[in-house]
């Protein structure tokens, strides 16, 4: 860029007084970079809206006119840098903020997990009703957990529950030890680094809940550079994505409570685990807020279908 060129951008910049000027220029960038959305956010203008406010540390909800506010020249510094920094490394926000919301919760996030944005939060905040009693229940697994956003938020939404956060991965258990601490639920939530149930105790849960990895290898490739600052061990599961989900329905039956129920995200995988499985009554959630490929099933039809699941465990 040569001086004159400088000038010119410098002059532009200093035209940005508003909040509303800083979200509207971002999104612009955003859209001329052609960056990809998805992790909390799925459009510039909220991705561009979240880094503003963290720049500028207001809080995550905040009335309307504040965006007609005037910012002060450091304050506007420190939006750009921001907003090149997302354009420069396609980081997703919530690896620059280190901040994501789930179940109207924060949680702190880095790299060493997948950011939340599973649209399960729904259905804990309804408690799973009718399946499950919220105040009935005591004990919750959360399996491939991560930043331990689900579980956490089911400790947060069932008031008597003391909850399991499982995964293979001690970092990404590092950050859900941080998050636990973050909500004070140490009396409530424990971590367990294990291979989904191998180091887990004898124990029956009401709630098994699950966002494993589900992506295929092919499918892997093909992911926007976003997805790809995320950890793979929590995207890819062998070659055609189903892997660590048959694994859980060969073996959920020995943790789960008569009563109780399994709920497992797959997301494009939904339409191979029905061909895969095509007698096993699969109830779809359904979403208000978006979002499909999560399934729930209940304890007795685990039991019902488990010859098929280990048979399809074992041929692989």
């Amino acid at each position: 860029m040569d001086r004159d060129q400088g000038t010119m951008q410098q002059d532009t910049l200093a035209e940005l007084h508003t909040l509303r000027d800083l979200v509207r220029w971002g999104a612009s960038r955003f859209g001329a970079a052609g960056l990809v959305f998805g992790h909390g956010t799925d459009n510039a203008f909220d991705e561009a809206l979240q880094l503003v406010r963290h720049a500028l540390h207001l809080p995550a909800q905040f009335p309307d006119y504040f965006l007609a506010a005037n910012i002060t020249a450091e304050e506007r510094a420190a939006v750009l840098a921001m907003i090149r920094q997302r354009i420069d490394t396609r980081k997703p926000a919530a690896y620059l903020t280190h901040e994501a919301w789930f179940a109207g919760l924060p949680f702190y996030v880095d790299e060493r997990v997948l950011v939340p944005r599973s649209p399960v939060a729904e259905w804990i905040e309804r408690g799973f009703q009718p399946w499950l009693e919220p105040d009935a229940v005591e004990q919750v697994l959360d399996l491939c957990t991560g930043s331990g956003c689900i579980g956490i938020a089911c400790a947060a939404h069932f008031e008597n529950a003391h909850v399991d956060l499982v995964d293979i991965s001690a970092a990404a258990l590092e950050v859900a030890v941080k998050n636990i601490e973050q909500h004070d639920l140490q009396d409530w939530v424990r971590v367990i680094e294990s291979d989904l149930f191998d180091a887990l105790e004898a124990q029956r849960y009401q709630l098994i809940i699950s966002n494993p990895p589900y992506v295929s290898r092919e499918e892997m490739q093909q992911l926007a550079e976003e997805y790809r600052h995320e950890p793979e061990l929590g995207l890819v599961a062998g070659k055609e994505g189903l892997e660590v989900v048959v694994r859980i329905l060969a073996q959920a039956s020995d943790y789960l409570d008569e009563q109780g129920i399994l709920v497992v995200e797959v997301g494009n995988s939904q339409e191979l685990l029905v061909e895969c499985f095509p007698d096993v009554p699969f109830l779809w959630l359904e979403f208000e807020r978006g979002g499909q490929g999560v399934f729930l099933l209940e304890a007795a039809q685990l039991q019902a279908y488990r010859p098929q699941f280990v048979a399809a465990l074992e041929t692989g």
